[in-house]
């Protein structure tokens, strides 16, 4: 699984990294920015004109150059680098999803995404028994040719990450690759970035908050075929991985438990409802076997179509027609185009407008709402 190669300057990716760090600008504004404007240096550019047409009163916040680099400035000293979607190196499972990370931090070796990735994930509070299955399950998918992807979370996913340290191993953290979270995860930590590799899309030196790791499961899941749970509770944080996974086109995998354990109840709800029941490495091979002989497609990055935009003159009547039919519930965009019977390119760009203004915000499913 290998990205086409492509290769930017280090003045672009500094532009990248001051997009994606500027006011309003998400996953899904930064490639819609880099579809329409091809370079980052044009979408900073116009980043106040399209604000304003969104409805900002004021001038949009971009990100200052000094700040941007001092965030290269500390990736440097940690010997950490960024890398940027459509690179050689960018893991080329991400690019397939609507919001992957526009830029990930890394400290390690970006050649582990040369390998299919799994992800495997679980309980903090995991079992004996559960951290002893894991690692034998990860050493055996590293040993099958898979790189193993987790959270470097307490209980399942150390146990996925000593497993797999001889044979692949990848650590998708929620703040900066340089924080240590947990605390006991210190000397795994440092192994996995001599040995694999630790990515983020956070800046150097961030401490992980709550709001942090749903973003960060979106890439563990993302970045892998298919994930494994092997233990979650029914509100664990796993089963969110789960969810992600299976929005993502990803398989879902649980390992079963005893019904009188509430770890594994999350779990046992999974297989209830079509995760493949797992029990070995094998049965995880058997499913992604055909997948791995068809690697996921990467796609056209740059597809924005001008031609559909409507004249300028009528922008004015849609924008009006479009903040009308947003309302605080989420909406599919899809169904936007459908009522407002505007070209899809029309809706995109004023959906972009708006949210540049800090007016909507995005959901999952190709989803928008009006932000209250």
């Amino acid at each position: 699984m290998q990205n086409t190669v492509q290769s930017i300057s280090e003045s672009e990716r500094f532009d990248r990294l001051r997009l994606i760090r500027s006011e309003n600008v998400g996953p899904v504004t930064y490639r819609q920015l880099m579809s329409r404007y091809r370079t980052a240096g044009e979408a900073l550019a116009a980043l106040p004109e399209l604000a304003a047409k969104g409805g900002l009163k004021r001038k949009i916040k971009i990100a200052s150059k000094a700040d941007i680099s001092q965030e290269f400035d500390a990736a440097d000293k940690i010997g950490a680098k960024w890398l940027s979607t459509g690179e050689t190196n960018y893991p080329m499972a991400l690019t397939t999803l609507n919001d992957s990370p526009p830029m990930l931090c890394l400290k390690g070796h970006a050649s582990v995404f040369q390998k299919p990735s799994i992800a495997i994930v679980g309980a903090r509070n995991a079992s004996a028994n559960a951290r002893s299955f894991t690692r034998e399950l990860a050493g055996d998918l590293g040993g099958a040719g898979l790189l193993v992807a987790s959270g470097l979370a307490r209980g399942i996913d150390t146990a996925a990450h000593a497993g797999s340290l001889a044979t692949g191993t990848v650590a998708v953290v929620a703040g900066g690759v340089d924080v240590v979270f947990p605390p006991e995860n210190r000397e795994l930590q440092e192994q996995i970035g001599e040995v694999g590799a630790i990515i983020s899309e956070m800046p150097i030196g961030t401490v992980p908050k709550g709001r942090h790791f749903p973003r960060r499961n979106r890439i563990i899941s993302g970045i892998s075929y298919g994930v494994v749970v092997v233990e979650a509770a029914l509100r664990s944080g796993s089963l969110i991985t789960a969810r992600m996974a299976g929005e993502q086109g990803r398989e879902v995998f649980a390992v079963p438990g005893s019904p009188k354990d509430p770890r594994c109840k999350g779990t046992n709800n999974l297989i209830r409802n079509g995760a493949q029941l797992t029990e070995s490495a094998n049965d995880v091979l058997e499913v992604l076997k055909p997948m791995l002989s068809q690697p996921m497609r990467e796609p056209d990055l740059f597809d924005y179509q001008h031609n559909q935009v409507i004249e300028n003159s009528e922008m004015d009547n849609a924008r009006t027609l479009i903040s009308e039919l947003l309302g605080p519930s989420p909406v599919e965009i899809d169904e936007l185009i459908r009522q407002s019977k505007l070209t899809p390119t029309s809706v995109l760009t004023i959906l972009l407008e708006l949210e540049l203004a800090g007016r909507i915000e995005r959901h999952a499913g190709q989803k928008v709402s009006q932000r209250l």
